[in-house]
């Protein structure tokens, strides 16, 4: 897989939000959030359910409308040619649906649309692009499937080819393991990696938090609020992950790596007394 086209010019944020509010219907659901995300790093961002992960997430790629400021590489987001803006950062959603009749390699190649005239085909290339990111995927042999004839995991593969197709410096992924089973969530760990390597950005909402404090760097939000951001290795990351879970997590170091568990606590005298009544 060729480098990504630009890596983010060193000491400039890969991406910073400054007061950035989001509102879905008449209910705010980011409050404020104060933000900058290093280039050439992976950040996972986590949280409770309803927290404003993926929120935060749609208002950094400009998908959904807010308040505030956002910023690419040092440039207002909103001030970037959208198909500039488009090769530069690339999406992939959660539960997304649609297009069930495109073969997947067609799916995929959706992903270079940002390189193309209005009316061009695509250019070797594209075709290029396309076959390198599904076989970094693991789903080439399915290409001439259609994607409606997929499974949860054979789908959300395809997905993640399309968002490496368009070769983008910064990586936007929500909730990318969901259907993937534990081999493939270790594909997906060394493919992240490899992103970072090339000197690319990676950004992921996660709900596996183990899988979370592989990152480089973690964002904790709790009710639409930064909680957090910090290294994952470092002691004041651990505390503010047992904060936000009301401290129903444990963080271990488990050959090398952080590991999060429940925590076990000893039950209260009244949990005792009702347990026994």
């Amino acid at each position: 897989m060729p480098e990504p086209q630009v890596a983010a010019a060193s000491g400039i944020a890969a991406l910073r939000a400054r007061g950035l509010r989001v509102s879905l219907g008449q209910v705010e659901v980011l409050h404020g959030v104060d933000l900058a995300i290093r280039s050439g790093r992976w950040t996972s961002i986590a949280g409770p359910n309803g927290a404003g992960k993926t929120t935060l997430l749609k208002a950094l790629a400009r998908l959904i409308p807010y308040t505030g400021e956002v910023a690419i590489e040092g440039r207002d987001a909103a001030s970037w040619p959208h198909r500039e803006r488009a090769r530069r950062v690339a999406w992939m959603g959660q539960n997304e649906t649609g297009a069930e009749d495109l073969l997947a390699r067609d799916v995929v190649m959706l992903g270079r649309l940002p390189h193309q005239g209005w009316w061009g085909a695509a250019s070797d290339e594209d075709r290029d692009a396309v076959e390198d990111a599904m076989r970094e995927t693991q789903c080439w042999a399915w290409a001439d499937r259609a994607l409606g004839s997929l499974s949860g995991g054979e789908r959300q593969r395809v997905l993640l080819a399309r968002a490496l197709a368009v070769r983008a410096t910064i990586l936007l992924m929500d909730e990318p393991l969901a259907n993937l089973d534990p081999p493939h969530q270790a594909d997906w760990l060394a493919l992240v990696r490899r992103h970072v390597a090339r000197g690319g950005t990676a950004v992921s909402v996660l709900h596996e938090i183990t899988m979370a404090l592989h990152a480089d760097d973690i964002v904790l939000i709790e009710a639409g609020r930064l909680a957090h951001h910090g290294a994952c290795g470092d002691a004041a990351t651990h505390a503010a992950l047992r904060n936000v879970f009301d401290g129903r997590l444990a963080i271990h170091a488990v050959a090398g790596e952080w590991v999060a568990l429940p925590a076990v606590t000893a039950p209260s005298p009244t949990q005792v007394r009702e347990a026994r009544e």
